[in-house]
């Protein structure tokens, strides 16, 4: 069997699932779609840069993320549908909206969780120290971009940035050593309304995964506050990381954490990170485990 994923190239999540499925299985995957048995398309808008011709030919694997029903390109869609024999989606809840729109076999798989670079740091002190913070102070974290990308300034909704605002103001108002960490592109609008409220922040912006990993380490609480997700790996980073985080009933919170982590934005102040629970749940989900778990599903299309 052997497997061609088309490139993604976005600095993104997938960039980074492709290259690790791809150094973990140098057997299975071939950079030649002539050569391969399975495409398997891991971002979806990508899929006419893959021959027609291909695809007809081929065993077709693609994987969907989320659907923001709302303002999605449903022609696009069934033009695609016509070529793929399997729907890999990382959450339960895709799983139910893409069931709304093909009768094709769908797997649902959260992408695997690389322990060897997310994992607890015990020694709290001494990473405070090393980031030049203070012992006394709060850290409250989101990683995942918050601004649109044509003009880096409007919020990216359904990532609920302004749910994130309202629910870092109240507890910066009950605690004044609250900072505010954050990292990757388009911070824009958050970085905007925290200059405007005086709240404190600090932001790393292209942290390198060992960088990263210590942030999570530093944090006090991880805040997902999305409307629509696909995942977001950020659950699994701080499962595995044992990172306290709490968040919306999006993609696969409740599949990870427990139920007092996940929130309404209207009830914010009733969750409650549950460490263990979703470090149990990850470690389902690391390597080799995870990776696993997906060539289980490749090799069962491939005998199809």
């Amino acid at each position: 069997m052997k497997v061609f994923l088309n490139k993604i190239n976005e600095s993104w999540i997938v960039d980074r699932v492709r290259n690790e499925w791809i150094e973990l299985n140098g057997d299975l995957a071939t950079p030649s779609v002539k050569n391969a048995d399975i495409i398997w398309i891991l971002s979806p808008w990508l899929w006419q840069k893959v021959s027609k011709k291909r695809l007809e030919q081929k065993k077709v694997l693609c994987s969907q993320y989320h659907f923001d029903f709302e303002n999605y390109d449903f022609d696009d869609f069934y033009k695609l549908d016509k070529y793929v024999d399997e729907y890999h989606v990382i959450s339960k809840k895709t799983e139910e909206q893409l069931r709304t729109l093909t009768d094709k076999k769908i797997t649902s798989i959260p992408f695997w969780i690389n322990q060897n670079i997310f994992y607890e740091i015990k020694n709290k002190k001494q990473l405070k120290s090393e980031f030049g913070f203070s012992e006394n102070d709060y850290f409250v974290g989101s990683f995942q971009r918050d601004t649109e990308g044509h003009d880096l300034v409007s919020p990216k909704l359904i990532k609920g940035p302004d749910i994130f605002f309202e629910i870092v103001k109240e507890i910066y108002k009950n605690n004044k050593n609250m900072k505010v960490v954050l990292t990757g592109k388009r911070r824009g609008y958050l970085i905007n309304k925290f200059k405007e409220s005086d709240i404190p922040y600090v932001y790393f912006e292209m942290a390198s995964f060992t960088d990263l990993n210590k942030l999570y380490n530093l944090l006090d609480l991880y805040v997902v506050s999305s409307r629509i997700e696909g995942g977001p790996q950020a659950i699994l980073e701080c499962g595995i990381s044992k990172t306290p985080i709490v968040s919306t009933d999006v993609g696969v919170s409740s599949e990870i954490l427990a139920a007092e982590s996940i929130f309404d934005p209207k009830n914010f102040l009733k969750a409650k990170p549950n460490v263990d629970y979703a470090y149990k749940n990850s470690l389902e989900f690391a390597i080799p485990k995870g990776v696993e778990k997906f060539n289980v599903m490749l090799r069962s299309l491939h005998e199809s």
